[in-house]
């Protein structure tokens, strides 16, 4: 790899870190950031998962006092990310190729139109919060984002807006802390597979950490309205590419 192409990794991490921590899309940028230096499909992957591990440290690092509220609660749910991320990350390396990828389309572009019609969703459910299918609805998204990721911020923003009180604000941050925890174990995972290219995936979490600590104090700003509508397009825009892709 030049110094170049490092260079440009650096750049696209700190621009997938932002936009990760904001709509949760960070492998929009980072996975054709890998692609344009090189990398085969199933390897730059499994880098991008590595890597935007850096994303969920960084905004964990400026959000530390709302994460720090209701402790019992995060920890269990965050064993049931750690799970899901242990299970995407076998279904990468040992299931057939594409056999996941088909269904991915269709589950963002369903969290994206979940996002534009939350507040008449969550009208119509008398505002009540769904505890039990919280958790279990996490585990899923965290094998999604285990095994693939794009668009799983999407995913994750709609179930928290769906089946909890919490704002945006704090869905926003939960949703970098419990998809980081998800991506940790599989990273883990694919540090023993031979795939990772180390050099890449350094320069891509030098910027993803930068631009992970630099999304809270934007998310804080943005309105809520306006970042939902805003997510939950780029969220169709999303799905539309990975089904034309």
């Amino acid at each position: 790899m030049t110094l170049l192409e490092f260079g440009l990794l650096v750049v696209a991490g700190f621009f997938a870190g932002l936009v990760g921590f904001v709509t949760g899309l960070a492998s929009l940028v980072s996975y054709p950031a890998l692609l344009a230096v090189g990398l085969p499909p199933v390897a730059a992957n499994v880098t991008n998962t590595v890597a935007l591990v850096a994303v969920g440290v960084g905004a964990t690092a400026n959000a530390s006092s709302e994460l720090a509220k209701d402790g019992k609660q995060l920890a269990r749910y965050a064993a049931y990310s750690a799970l899901g991320g242990l299970v995407g990350a076998v279904i990468l390396l040992w299931a057939p190729e594409g056999s996941f990828e088909r269904v991915v389309p269709f589950l963002v572009a369903f969290a994206a139109l979940a996002l534009l019609l939350q507040p008449k969703l969550r009208k119509l459910s008398g505002h009540r919060e769904f505890p039990t299918l919280y958790p279990v609805a996490l585990f899923v998204v965290a094998i999604y984002g285990g095994y693939f990721g794009a668009g799983a911020g999407v995913i994750f923003l709609a179930l928290a807006l769906l089946c909890t009180s919490d704002s945006i604000w704090r869905a926003s941050i939960l949703k970098s802390f419990f998809l980081g925890v998800a991506n940790l174990v599989a990273a883990v995972i694919f540090a023993f597979s031979g795939e990772v290219n180390w050099l890449a995936a350094l320069a891509l979490a030098i910027g993803a950490f930068a631009g992970g600590y630099s999304g809270p104090p934007v998310v804080k700003i943005i309105p809520p309205t306006i970042l939902r509508i805003a997510v939950a397009l780029c969220g169709l825009g999303l799905a539309a590419w990975l089904m034309w892709k």
